[in-house]
């Protein structure tokens, strides 16, 4: 399987990338985003680019790829509604339609969060966008299209934020991750348990198209 990975330098790109590097279904895997990863691997390439309008004239380096895990996501803490969007949607809907062009056997899978709205009405800014995000890539004419929309995630294997407020959040909740995922199970999930569902659900398909918590927990599991 050969996968294009958006969102490499967050804290669950991080750890969908490390799964698939280690993982031997995966033949190859390219990495799409803003910064490089810092990463040397003898299957991994990547792309560096700020505007993803300009993924439309990538044939050569888009083609021929199986499956699309799609993490890159920021905080609407400060942002405008219309910069959120920007981002959130408008960027994915970008590498969706480059992608989608030249792969039409892809499967697409995009992180959202719990709480997306998919009725796109609510009160909350961000989970109208994400809903508004996960709506339109339902629709696109991929092989098939799944929205993962983990809870709370523990960061493995040395996996950090890039923002300083997470990781000091995450550094201060770590004693009590045993506790957490015991009292709230339903809402728990790791960096590692969403890059071995992201896998097992683009190599084997899923019978859900929109996989919350829980469903993203039994999908890694399967593949243990």
């Amino acid at each position: 399987m050969k996968v294009v990975l958006f969102g490499a330098t967050g804290m669950i790109g991080q750890g969908v990338l490390r799964e698939c590097l280690i993982d031997g279904s995966v033949e190859c895997v390219l990495t799409i985003g803003r910064s490089p990863t810092g990463r040397h691997e003898p299957k991994l390439r990547e792309i560096t680019v700020k505007d993803f309008a300009a993924l439309g004239g990538m044939d050569a380096e888009l083609s021929g790829y199986d499956a699309c895990f799609y993490c890159l996501g920021v905080t609407s803490a400060g942002m405008s509604e219309a910069d959120y969007r920007r981002v959130t949607y408008d960027m994915a809907l970008d590498a969706a339609r480059a992608l989608v062009a030249r792969n039409p056997g892809m499967t697409f899978i995009f992180v959202s969060g719990t709480g997306a709205d998919s009725t796109e009405r609510g009160r909350i800014m961000w989970a109208r966008v994400k809903g508004a995000t996960e709506n339109a890539l339902l629709a696109m004419p991929f092989k098939a299209v799944y929205v993962f929309r983990p809870g709370f995630v523990q960061p493995l294997h040395g996996i950090t934020s890039r923002t300083k407020l997470y990781r000091v959040f995450y550094s201060i909740l770590e004693p009590l991750y045993p506790v957490l995922k015991a009292l709230l199970p339903k809402y728990i999930t790791t960096t590692e348990t969403i890059g071995r569902a992201m896998i097992e659900a683009a190599a084997h398909g899923s019978a859900r198209r929109i996989h919350e918590n829980p469903d993203i927990n039994a999908l890694g599991n399967r593949s243990s």
